[in-house]
């Protein structure tokens, strides 16, 4: 049976590399690997006619190359509110099972790693927002400050062929770890903020 699904909301994204990531560019890791996380906040969103809003769900990932290569480990961070059926739809979603930008890194994932569940805090405020998934995420953004006035500067990336995002506000991380199989503190690295909206369908 197909079924088709929608949601939208609010992307958050942190990872290993120096402020603008590489990886949006095509380059290779800052660092020659990649530890990293999204995390998306679903303001509204529909799983047939499961409703999915209001829960936060998280993409962890450590790759000893550039992403693209394969190779990838992942961790998937699901909200513990979600009942049993929205469980269902998150995991059939996050595994790429249902197309989206989970499909993407599907196809480069080598080895998952078991589920966890997390009671998610989010407070999104652009490029000052913050996420904590219990003890196993935890994310702070900041923008990128000017070397030499220390003012904050606005820097935005336009990118249509973008796969989680269309328009995405680059930044930094003050804060950002992992604790979890993945283990990781990337603190003071690359974050970013950006609108997502998303639909496709697959069998369910």
């Amino acid at each position: 049976m197909k079924i088709r699904w929608m949601m939208k909301g609010t992307l958050l994204g942190a990872c290993n590399c120096d402020w603008g990531c590489p990886c949006s560019f095509n380059a290779r890791p800052t660092k020659g690997f990649c530890e990293g996380c999204y995390v998306w906040h679903i303001e509204s969103g529909q799983f047939g006619q499961l409703r999915l809003d209001g829960l936060t769900m998280a993409l962890a990932g450590h790759s000893p190359g550039a992403v693209h290569e394969g190779n990838l480990t992942t961790l998937i961070v699901m909200d513990e509110r979600a009942t049993a059926p929205q469980r269902d739809a998150l995991s059939k979603l996050s595994l790429g099972k249902m197309g989206g930008p989970w499909a993407i890194f599907a196809s480069v994932t080598s080895k998952w790693l078991e589920p966890r569940f997390a009671r998610f805090e989010f407070d999104g405020r652009g490029l000052n927002s913050r996420v904590r998934g219990a003890e196993v995420i935890e994310m702070a953004l900041g923008p990128i400050l000017n070397p030499v006035s220390k003012e904050p500067e606005e820097i935005y990336l336009d990118k249509p062929t973008g796969f989680t995002a269309k328009r995405t506000e680059l930044g930094r991380s003050l804060k950002f770890r992992v604790a979890a199989e993945l283990n990781y503190d990337h603190s003071g690295q690359y974050g970013e903020f950006s609108q997502f909206e998303y639909a496709g369908e697959g069998e369910a």
